[in-house]
């Protein structure tokens, strides 16, 4: 008895045992990170990419607010009301988007990754209430990730941004100014040069690659773009000592109080796609971000013939199916036995299961866990009682769905 205790009380997991791996993987928590830094630090670009890579959650207060106006939930419908009448969204319906969101079943599952909160504002919350709400997450970010850039690069670098006008497309310095991009060019073609002969000597017979073209040289009018306010040297200043005098001391609390391994700062004078690079590779080195690769959903429309031949997650591994079958896991969960539709199959750790509905598809793509943990949903347990009049059969039926949670 008491060897039986000890196993149940060992906090690992037996990895060739296929059942527990999956329980403990659906048991455990997604991985969510937050990126604090400077006004024009590039927050929202790097949590973008992130989001992207990892397939966590990306949560920004913009996207919130289109993905409710989008979806014309109730929140969303306040805020098309207030835009409508040409007034401002204001910070407490924007924080309670946020919020909402970080409780959303599809964060749940995936994870999040948080810019732009807390916020400058406190119009309706100060920093150190937002600082609190974060601590009093029910999903705690597990990693923090502060960029940091001297005041007068980021000042210069924000004051170099113009915007297209049509677009809304925000173009950096060395984008549209033709004497940075001149010299850009310059730099580029001796580097290349200088890898052309450094090949040439290694190699006698290889053949000459084509340059890429410049992925910022595109056919887009660069006269018509014009200068923010908040891009505004003066005004930019300002906002970067508004971060310092409001912001900065609380946040450097709450990242001394963040376990060292998981508080990660990067320069934020490199490109995003150099940081987003850096951050990549320490993200590999801790276990906790191969959750978020591990889950993924392939849309599958001829169900064994596609999954058994490709997609395989190791070579000579195939495709099986749950063991619920064709049986649909959300329709069981909810008492009724319905049999899926090939057409709304989905693979989901190495396993096929088929869904009877699109919505029953969507409700399971955000959030497939509470449809898989214990209790299992196994198929209901039909019973029919049947008598003659007066013996009893409403009483029994009472008792037996009493008992086992059932519906008369």
């Amino acid at each position: 008895m008491a060897s039986q205790e000890e196993k149940q009380a060992q906090p690992f997991t037996d990895i060739f045992d296929e059942d527990e791996a999956e329980k403990s993987f659906l048991l455990s928590k997604p991985t969510c990170l937050i990126i604090f830094g400077k006004p024009g630090s590039g927050k929202k670009t790097l949590a973008r990419k992130l989001a992207q890579r990892w397939n966590f959650i990306f949560i920004e207060a913009l996207e919130v607010i289109q993905a409710n106006i989008h979806e014309e939930t109730e929140y969303g419908l306040k805020c098309q009301e207030l835009l409508f009448k040409g007034e401002s969204i204001s910070e407490e319906l924007v924080t309670e988007m946020i919020l909402q969101k970080l409780e959303s079943p599809e964060v749940a599952h995936f994870g999040y990754v948080l810019s732009g909160f807390p916020s400058l504002s406190e119009e309706y919350m100060t920093v150190s209430q937002q600082i609190e709400k974060i601590k009093n997450l029910k999903l705690e970010p597990d990693f923090l990730i502060n960029i940091k850039c001297p005041d007068f690069d980021l000042c210069q670098r924000i004051s170099g941004q113009r915007q297209h006008p049509d677009s809304g497309q925000v173009y950096q310095r060395s984008q549209w100014d033709p004497k940075v991009t001149e010299k850009q060019k310059k730099e580029k073609n001796q580097h290349e040069e200088e890898d052309k002969e450094e090949e040439q000597e290694e190699e006698e017979e290889g053949g000459e690659e084509e340059t890429p073209e410049d992925p910022h040289k595109k056919a887009e009018s660069f006269h018509q773009l014009v200068q923010r306010p908040e891009d505004i040297l003066e005004n930019a200043e300002k906002r970067v000592g508004t971060y310092k005098d409001i912001m900065l001391h609380p946040l450097e609390e709450l990242m001394a109080e963040q376990d060292c391994q998981y508080l990660i700062e990067v320069d934020g004078n490199q490109q995003p796609d150099n940081l987003f690079e850096c951050k990549k590779k320490a993200y590999v080195a801790s276990d906790k971000n191969y959750r978020c690769c591990y889950c993924c959903f392939n849309k599958q429309d001829e169900l064994f013939r596609v999954l058994s031949s490709y997609n395989l997650i190791a070579p000579r591994y195939r495709w099986r199916r749950s063991r619920w079958g064709q049986a649909c896991p959300v329709a069981l969960k909810e008492g009724d036995i319905v049999m899926g539709n090939p057409d709304f199959a989905v693979s989901f750790l190495g396993k096929m299961y088929i869904l009877s509905s699109p919505e029953a598809l969507k409700t399971f793509m955000l959030n497939p866990r509470p449809y898989l943990l214990p209790p299992m949903p196994l198929p209901p347990c039909k019973v029919l009682v049947f008598g003659p009049p007066f013996s009893g059969r409403t009483t029994i039926c009472n008792l037996i769905a009493h008992k086992y949670k059932g519906k008369v």
